[in-house]
């Protein structure tokens, strides 16, 4: 998993089979994971949801709970009197005077003092009385004040004073020891108060019983429902009482919750931002109702989506990291079976792979080694048989230069000799056997450039004892490419032509250029000539004789075999060496000249031959 993508030579997108074995890990990994997450949280939400609501419910249950005790513990004050059998007695005397004032003294007083001081609520207690011989005895307190501000106290009344109050005509029809009544009368909603309402019956006979008053205690709502806070609840939430119609009779914590906050009111609520818990205050007939903001359920809840996912991330990193591991041992060796496959492909038999254990992949690998030293073997026998066989067309194309060249400078001689002109003839002589010293060159076929043009040089020495002043050759050679190596007799072919064939009267001017061309990285050679040229149809005659190119040979041979023979002996030969992007090309326009273009790679030389000709000099030769 060196390279996490390349691009194979289709152009697809390439991924190595560490990244797949990885990515499939990841895939099997991830989506379990996150699927049992999923479930999980899922479960752990819902679990929670239902918890938080189980508190809830048994919260407002303890609330609720609570308002009822400090409700019947108020019932139980009123039990004191209504089963006091003692007071029927008592109240059903008629009679002024004395009696009167020792009934109230000695009973009464102390008996609603008793009543009141046993209570741990403040309290208000008015008993209204049937038999009016008893005094009444009550606070005047000023119209509009509270008479419950004044702490714990009871008043006297009689039952005249009530009887035409709607709260009293419509009060429920008595059941013994069970007609008890909550509600708010008179001023009790202005002044935040609830009063439990009560007949005081003759109890002597249960089947028959007789009115004999009335009792209303009177407590305040604040204190009857202490126990409904909301923070218990949480914060931003809100418990709320709600009596007939909806109506809010009492309310704590988050006030902004409410649209009409009046109490009193009808309640208004927003109910799709809150979740909502009722319970029902039986001896009231109330709602008691808690509101949570769905922003606490949902913070809570995302505290465990939070854990949950990152319970999911470290498990997957962990894992992520194994198959990592685990895919990078696989790919590890994968990568090396690819690796053999490219050099082989490349043509490199000669890597070989080895796998520590007993498995599929040391079996590849041995598969794989045996078949590069098969292959390595079978390429070194055919290398040899094709160099071989290289090396001697090479030779045969070698040898079919030699004795071209060596007729025409026979006949030469021939004719220096015919004329007496023995000095020639003898420099002549010294000339040839020099070029045949450098082409011999112990055998080798491949020269170094410099000894190109050296040989190249002597053949010129040799035309010059011929032609003399009618014949210039210049060389323009860029001296850093006489390092490196080409095959020989490359230039003096083209020179040799250009003498026998491009003549234009009686002159002839040749120009050898080499250069390095950086754009291709390979070296050029060019013999231009100012000779007769040649026509376009001659060029594409050579051209397409299969020789590629041709040089300076405007002129015509004594047969159509002889037609560009030496131009096509140094492109076939250059072809057969350095390969089909190398060789021969021709350009001329008659009357003008000729130029040859000879193209070869870039080839360094041995090291024995940069020492033995470190002092390389090209220069002109005329």
């Amino acid at each position: 998993m060196r390279r996490a993508a390349m691009r194979p030579p289709g152009g697809k997108l390439f991924l190595p089979f560490g990244v797949k074995l990885f990515i499939s890990y990841l895939v099997l990994i991830i989506v379990p994971i996150f699927m049992f997450g999923y479930i999980a949280n899922t479960i752990l939400v819902n679990s929670y949801r239902e918890q938080m609501n189980t508190n809830l419910t048994g919260t407002l249950k303890q609330i609720r709970d609570n308002i009822a005790y400090k409700m019947e513990d108020t019932q139980r004050l009123s039990d004191l009197l209504y089963f006091d059998e003692s007071m029927p007695l008592e109240l059903m005397r008629y009679e002024e005077g004395w009696v009167s004032y020792q009934t109230t003294k000695k009973l009464l007083i102390p008996k609603f003092r008793q009543v009141t001081d046993s209570s741990n609520l403040r309290i208000w207690m008015s008993i209204y009385l049937k038999n009016e011989t008893l005094p009444e005895i009550y606070n005047a307190d000023p119209q509009g004040t509270d008479p419950l501000t004044r702490g714990n106290h009871w008043d006297l009344y009689h039952l005249n004073r009530i009887q035409n109050k709607p709260w009293y005509a419509d009060f429920p029809p008595e059941e013994y020891g069970k007609t008890v009544v909550w509600r708010q009368v008179e001023d009790d909603g202005m002044f935040g108060r609830i009063s439990l309402l009560r007949r005081l019956v003759d109890t002597r006979d249960p089947m028959k019983l007789e009115t004999i008053g009335f009792i209303r205690i009177s407590v305040y709502l604040s204190e009857i429902f202490r126990s409904v806070d909301a923070g218990k609840i949480g914060s931003g939430s809100m418990l709320s009482i709600s009596g007939e119609g909806g109506r809010r009779m009492y309310a704590s914590g988050e006030s902004g919750l409410l649209l009409a906050s009046e109490p009193g009111s009808k309640m208004e609520i927003d109910l799709g931002r809150y979740t909502m818990l009722e319970e029902t205050l039986p001896e009231l007939g109330w709602n008691l109702a808690a509101y949570v903001p769905n922003s606490v359920v949902d913070q809570d809840t995302r505290k465990v989506n939070l854990l949950t996912l990152i319970i999911c991330l470290l498990s997957v990193g962990l894992i992520s990291i194994v198959a990592y591991g685990v895919s990078r041992f696989f790919s590890r060796r994968v990568s090396k079976v690819v690796s053999v496959l490219q050099r082989f492909q490349q043509g490199d038999f000669h890597k070989r792979i080895h796998y520590r254990g007993n498995d599929e992949f040391t079996i590849i690998a041995g598969s794989l080694n045996k078949l590069g030293e098969q292959t390595e073997h079978l390429i070194q026998e055919v290398y040899v048989t094709n160099l071989k066989k290289k090396e001697a067309e090479l030779e045969t194309l070698q040898a079919q230069i030699n004795p071209h060249f060596l007729y025409n400078t026979l006949s030469s001689i021939s004719r220096l000799a015919k004329f007496g002109q023995v000095d020639k003839q003898h420099q002549m002589v010294m000339n040839l056997a020099k070029f045949y010293r450098l082409s011999l060159n112990e055998g080798q076929t491949v020269i170094s450039i410099y000894h190109e043009i050296e040989q190249a040089q002597a053949y010129i020495d040799i035309q010059q004892v011929k032609y003399g002043e009618r014949m210039e050759v210049h060389f323009d050679i860029d001296p850093q490419i006489v390092k490196f190596m080409t095959v020989k007799l490359i230039l003096q072919p083209f020179i040799e032509n250009a003498l026998q064939h491009a003549w234009r009267g009686d002159r002839i001017y040749i120009r050898v250029v080499g250069r390095m061309d950086a754009g291709t990285g390979s070296i050029v050679f060019q013999i231009i000539d100012d000779g007769s040229g040649m026509t376009r149809e001659r060029v594409e005659e050579l051209s397409g004789s299969g020789s590629g190119s041709a040089a300076g040979t405007a002129g015509s041979g004594t047969s159509q075999q002889r037609k560009g023979y030496g131009i096509r002996n140094v492109n076939d030969r250059i072809k057969l060496y350095f390969g089909s992007d190398y060789g021969v090309s021709l350009y001329s326009r008659p009357g003008i000249g000729s130029c040859v273009t000879i193209r070869i790679p870039v080839q360094p030389r041995s090291r024995g031959e940069q020492r033995q000709n470190g002092h390389d000099h090209i220069g002109r030769t005329g």
